[in-house]
């Protein structure tokens, strides 16, 4: 039980780790990118943004189910989903 116990507790760490590794090589496709493949000052300023805003978001103490439709709309709304969130989403 006290395996189980551990092991729940490091979960919001290991999101955190997880989402900010897979965040960069996720992100970085598309209009953010030049035919050079750097980053333009808009996929660097969305890049900044989206990581901004999932760590505040695995940080709250809110349930999980409010957690990933927060993540849901982070992810599918690039530059909005992250406004949105940090406008309306009632944090502390």
């Amino acid at each position: 039980m006290n395996k189980l116990i551990f092991l729940t507790n490091r979960i919001p760490a290991f999101a955190l780790l997880l989402s900010v590794l897979t965040l960069p090589l996720l992100t970085a496709c598309g209009s953010g990118r030049r035919s050079d493949g750097s980053l333009t000052i808009a996929g660097v300023f969305y890049l900044i943004l989206a990581v901004a805003a999932f760590l505040s978001l695995i940080k709250q103490d809110w349930s999980i189910g409010k957690k990933i439709v927060w993540g849901l709309i982070i992810w599918f709304f690039p530059f909005g989903g992250s406004i949105i969130y940090f406008l309306f989403s009632g944090r502390k």
